[in-house]
Parts: C-alpha cells; structure tokens; sequence
C-alpha cells in the first residue's frame, strides 16, 4: 500500500485513452437567446430554460444564449422564466435555435410561483430540492461539506474529534446510503468515504439537486436514501475568470482560481483550482488535543465541452492530493509517545458523457456515459495503519425513444461497474473484486397537465452475490397548480464498506471485529411529499412536507452497544428501519427578506445482538430557521442561520461507561451568519460559524491517556472548536 502514483503522468494517459475510447451517444441541441421587450436587444442574463416537465434546465450566460439538449424532454416545449418577467411556455418541434423576448411582470402573482419553485422544483417527479450558485454563497462554502449549512434536508456531522472526517445524513441515514455523483456521474463512493465532502471545492459547484428516496434506476442500485447530485461548472457557461480567496479565525486559508474559455464554436474548457491550508495548531478546551487536523490540499479539475449539430460530448479529468494529521498538540508524524492520526491521500479520476440525437426524431438520443478513478490513501489511528487502494470504472449506454408520442416515452440501457477494493488494517489485508453488468428500463408517462408516472426496474448480474433486481417507482400528481402531491416507492443494494464507513471508531481504543462473513445491504423505501405554493399579504411562499421509511432486508450491522472495546460487524439478525419526518415553511415576509423554518423528526433502530435500540449519533427531533435579506440587485446580502439539535444516544468505548459517562448527549443550538458587499466585479464577505460559542464539554473521553482502554474521540456529537470568524473576497469577469 506503500507504492503512491506520483508519477500522474502513468495514470493520465491510459485514463484519457480510456476517455477518448467512449462510444459516442447521445443529444442534439437546442440553441437561443433571451431578451428584454423593455429594453430590445438587452440580453437576460441567468433566465432559466427547461424542458417542460422535466428537471432538464440551463440558463442564459453573459450575452443571453443558452444551449439545451434534447435527451430528457418529455415534450417539444421548453418553459422559459425568469423572476419578474412573464414565464414563457414555448413549443420547439424541428427548430434548432430560437429567439425568446420575455415581457416585464407587472403582477407579482406570477412570478411568486416560479421564484418559489427554483428551491423546490414543482416539475420533477421526484422529491426535489435545489441548492443555486446563490445559496452557496450564503455561507464560507468551502467545501462540499459547508454547502448544507442554508439547507434543512441534509445534516452534515463531525464523525470524530481528531481526524476531522465529516459525513452527510439524509432520511436519517450515514451518508453512505446517499448516492453522491458529479454532473450524474457516480463519484467518490467506496474507500473516499470518510472525507469525501472534502474532496469538491465549493467555488468548482454550480448548483446541488437533493432528491429524497429511491430516484431512478439509469443512476445505479445503490441509492437508497436519496441523491446528492453536484453539478460543476458547466464549460459555456463559466465565469471567463473567477477568484475567491478566503480566511478564518483558526488561520485556515483557501484559495481557487476558476476559468473559462470559450476556445470556438464547437470547444469550451473550463480549468478549476483549489488549495486549502491549515497549518495552525490550537486546543481551546485544554484538552491536550489539536481541536482541529493540520491539513493541506490542493485539486485541479479539467472540463471540456464539445458541440457540434446531433453530436455533444464533455469529458474532465481531476487530480487531488491531500494531507492530514491531527492528534495530541505535539504528535509529529511518526511519533510514537503522543498519540495522532495522520492521512496521505492521492486521487485521480475522469469522465465523458457523449450524446447522438436522430435527425429529425429530437425525443430520441443515445449516449454513453462512462467514468473511471483511482483512489489511494496511507493513514494511521493511533498505532493502528490503515491503508488502501480502489480502482473504479463505470459504464452506462442509454437511449431514449417515444411509444406513439411524447407521452409515453421509455429509456432503456446496459450498465457495467467493475470495482477494485483492497484494505489493510493492522496487518489484516481484505480484498474484494465486483464485476457487475446490468440492464435497466424505464418507462416514463406523461398526461401533458397533472399526471406524472416514471416506473422503472434494472437487473444487474453481481459476480459475488448473483442476480440482483431493483424495482422503482415515482408519481406526481398535480391537484392544482399550486399543489403538488409526490409518491415514491423502491429497493437499494449496496455493498458495504465498514471499515471506510466507520473510520470514527478506529480513534478510540475500540478494536474491529469480524464476527461473520458479510452480506450486501438490501433495504426497500417508500415515502411521499405534499407541496403547497401560496401568497399571503402579497408574498410568496410554499409548504413542504414529507415522510420516508426505509427498512432494511440486511444490513451490515455495527455494533458498538453489546461488548465494550471493540465495534463487532455482523449482518442483520432482526429489525432495522429510519423513519423521516419534515415539514419546512418558506416565505417571503417583506421584499428582498425570506424566511426558512423546518422540523425534523427521526427514529432510526436496530437490531443489536438480540435488543431493537436506537442508533447513536442521531437525534430525534431537530428544527431549522434561515433568515436571508437582500438588498436590490444583491448589493447587500445577510443570513443568519440557527440550527437546534435534540438529544442523541451514545455508545463509549470504555469498559466502565455505564456508571460514569453520559449515555445521551445534550441537546444544543448552533447560529451561523454572514454578511456580503458587492460591486461591480468585486465581491467582499465576512462571517461567524457558531456564534455562541458552544462547545460538546469533553469530546475526547480519556483524552490524558489516548493508548489507554477507555479512550474514546468518536462519540462527537456538537461543535469542538466553538466560535469561528472568518473574510473573503470573490472576484469575477463574465
């Protein structure tokens, strides 16, 4: 495990044969521009264009022109809208460009709706939700982690109090149940697991789609509790020049470089740059413990675009090293008197997804979407090494086509995943070759007015565990306009990675036990939502409320309650199922000031060794209140953000926790805010991340003897390095 890829130049160039080798496959173009009637000829930037009935979407760049594929449209129109102007619903059949003049809304029933539903889409069959470039930047947005932290549906927490590995839960599910792919594209999945929302730079994102349940079958088995699917800077559509630098209170800096190149008419590229650096040690809770990992990263990615008539094709590659260590204030790498933990990680990986839509026939297209990665990491917990290495490739031929008319349309493809896994901790070596082709069918009716049915199943052919199928479906019915009701219902099959998933546990003095051979993941989840837009005293506004469950037919049980010092892994002997309920208001009090409040409430048990308990970690109740004011033209931006967490069980290593330690964790309040300036091209922003300072009192559990039995970092359950103050600046020539 020893052996790292320093030489990139060894894995670019088979990775870009095997880029170049994709079979073309599928869509053809719809180009345009939208204007302004007021002001003929002034172009709109930012309008947003969509396939009606679908979640296929684009917007208009600098000078107003938009470029739309084909493959996704339910029909030939396309619905083009922007806040403040009359939405536009506009039929497209045998056109290949088109001028759009939107006329200024003088009633602002009109555009409630539709500035409503850019967070909530209403056109989607499934439960989503959308994350802008705008909401982004309502917080440091660092990272991927940071990214959530204006969004009530996804949690993000700190999975241990040394190595500052951090994890999404959704439905009340670890994050490793959520599928997270790039641009559609499954992407650091398997051994990339404990730092993952690392490993994507904020200022690389243009928008996030959570979708709650199975979703579709084209994506893969694996989903289980939902999506996250992160769309990158789009290569047409990228800044020609972007800068954010950025810097906090605990002298962690970042710094990237994004830009854009429209190099012809058929080629655009955009080139992404991030490097974050932490090189200060600080223990503000004397604990003797760095209250957070030194870290340095640096990750460039490389996007192309080509278009050319039927034909589109984009491919990028992405490069990322990263160094951590974190432990006792003077652990040095190598040390063995003070206790720490340290990680080396190298990751190249790339993609291509290339389209071909018939002439004449815009409804049906065939594409190839394939990907391939190479990820490699040393690290060390404690005295314990852990190291591993995961080859990955992925493979997906769609295409697309109408039963009669648009209102039945069907996607049918053959998939194939080969997945290359070798770990080794402490001397224990576990290897895992899968060899996975598939076959998936979707079929997709649509009633043109209020009625939406997608149902889908795949069959994929595991070479370990045999014949899987994986039945989905989606419905969407329209009661008005204005009122949505969703109905969601499928099987996931994963197999797990427990160790990756549960690196937590190796910063304590837990040991990993084995107790049988493990079996894949199968659960079933079925839920629905209701969304409701409205106006009241002149405003918009929109209620959402949804409720998931998940139950599992085996899990990969770990288990940290039955015997102390050590976390046992076994399969599933019994019941373990997440019910999620939300319900979330947003509203527009005055002009320019919105409102977000949520509840949540979880209850997610398992089978341990005989006894149904609650899983640790997860709290049971949790509300959620954004405040966001802008100025016009965002000249002045503030949020302010409070999140309360109830109380959550615990499971501590030690051998004597039951008489001494806490078996629950208090509940608690965190408050972010931030406030933004902006100019012509400048861009200045100031923040404060847990503004009361709250601290989990002893997160580390034998902290004056790390080598000792009772030592535990891993029940991390609130804030460990209190109150944090951060200043940026953004830059960017369109």
């Amino acid at each position: 495990m020893k052996s790292h890829f320093r030489n990139y130049s060894f894995y670019l160039l088979p990775l870009l044969l095997f880029i170049v080798a994709a079979i073309p496959a599928a869509a053809q173009q719809l180009t345009g521009q939208v204007t302004d009637a007021a002001n003929p000829g002034q172009p709109i930037i930012g309008a947003s264009i969509a396939w009606k009935g679908t979640t296929h979407a684009t917007t208009t760049n600098a000078n107003g022109n938009f470029t739309l594929t084909f493959p996704d449209s339910l029909t030939s129109e396309i619905v083009v809208s922007y806040v403040g102007y009359v939405q536009q619903i506009i039929n497209v059949a045998g056109k290949q460009s088109v001028i759009v003049t939107l006329q200024p809304n003088s009633n602002l029933k009109e555009v409630v709706v539709e500035g409503q539903q850019t967070r909530y889409s209403a056109l989607t069959t499934t439960n989503s939700q959308i994350i802008t470039t705008r909401d982004l930047e309502k917080s440091a947005c660092c990272n991927l982690a940071e990214s959530f932290e204006t969004n009530a549906s996804v949690e993000v927490s700190t999975t241990d109090a040394v190595s500052g590995a951090k994890q999404i839960q959704m439905l009340g599910l670890d994050g490793a149940y959520t599928l997270l792919t790039t641009d559609n594209v499954p992407a650091l999945q398997g051994l990339a697991t404990p730092f993952r929302l690392n490993y994507l730079s904020g200022t690389f994102i243009e928008s996030i789609d959570i979708i709650k349940g199975m979703g579709s079958v084209l994506n893969g088995y694996e989903s289980i509790s939902g999506q996250v699917n992160v769309k990158l800077k789009d290569p047409e559509k990228a800044e020609r020049l972007y800068v954010n630098l950025y810097g906090n209170s605990q002298a962690k800096f970042d710094a990237n470089v994004n830009i854009g190149v429209q190099v012809n008419k058929q080629w655009s590229t955009a080139l992404l740059l991030h490097t974050a650096q932490l090189h200060h040690r600080s223990d503000r809770n004397n604990d003797g413990f760095m209250d957070l990992p030194l870290n340095s990263q640096y990750n460039v990615y490389n996007k192309w675009k080509y278009s050319n008539g039927n034909w589109v094709s984009e491919f990028g590659v992405n490069a990322l090293r990263e160094d951590r260590l974190g432990g006792q204030m003077d652990f040095e790498k190598g040390s063995e008197l003070y206790y720490g933990t340290t990680s080396e990680t190298e990751r190249i990986s790339g993609y291509n997804k290339t389209s071909y839509t018939f002439d004449g026939k815009p409804y049906q297209s065939i594409g190839l979407i394939s990907s391939a990665s190479h990820h490699e990491f040393d690290s060390k917990y404690g005295r314990r090494e852990y190291d591993g290495s995961q080859q990955n490739a992925n493979l997906r031929l769609i295409f697309q086509s109408i039963i009669g008319h648009t209102g039945h349309t069907y996607k049918a493809g053959l998939s194939y995943t080969y997945d290359d896994v070798e770990e080794e901790l402490a001397g224990a070596v576990f290897k895992r070759t899968e060899h996975v082709p598939g076959a998936f069918l979707e079929y997709i009716y649509n009633n043109l007015s209020n009625l939406t049915i997608v149902a889908g199943g795949r069959a994929d052919f595991h070479n370990l565990y045999g014949t899987v199928f994986s039945p989905r479906l989606n419905v969407k019915f329209d009661a008005t306009q204005n009122t949505i009701f969703r109905l969601a219902a499928g099987k996931g099959f994963r197999v797990a990675n427990p160790i990756a998933e549960n690196t937590a546990s190796l910063v304590s003095s837990r040991n990993f036990v084995f107790t049988e051979q493990l079996q894949p993941e199968e659960a079933w989840n079925i839920g629905g939502s209701f969304t409701q837009y409205f106006e009241l005293g002149g405003r918009p506004g929109a209620f959402i409320t949804d409720y998931y469950y998940t139950t599992f037919r085996n899990q990969v049980v770990a288990d940290m309650y039955s015997t102390p010092n050590q976390v046992r892994f076994y399969n599933l002997d019994g019941r373990s199922f997440a019910s999620s309920f939300q319900a979330e208001l947003q509203y527009e009090v005055l002009k320019g000031f919105d409102v977000k409040a949520a509840y949540k409430y979880y209850d997610v048990q398992a089978t341990y060794n005989g006894d149904l308990r609650r899983k640790p970690m997860i709290p049971e109740h949790r509300f959620f209140v954004n405040l966001g004011f802008a100025t016009p033209f965002d000249k002045w931006r503030a949020d302010l953000t409070t999140q309360y967490f109830g109380i959550m069980p615990l499971a501590h290593a030690g051998t004597h926790h039951s008489a001494e330690l806490a078996e629950k964790s208090d509940a608690f309040f965190v408050v972010n805010g931030q406030i933004s300036r902006a100019f012509k091209r400048w861009e200045l922003y100031s923040g404060v991340e847990n503004l009361l300072n709250y601290r989990q009192p002893s997160p580390i559990v034998g902290a004056s003897n790390p080598f000792g039995p009772d030592f535990d970092a891993s029940m991390v359950w609130g804030p460990i390095a209190g109150r944090v103050i951060y200043a940026g600046l953004r830059f960017r020539i369109n």
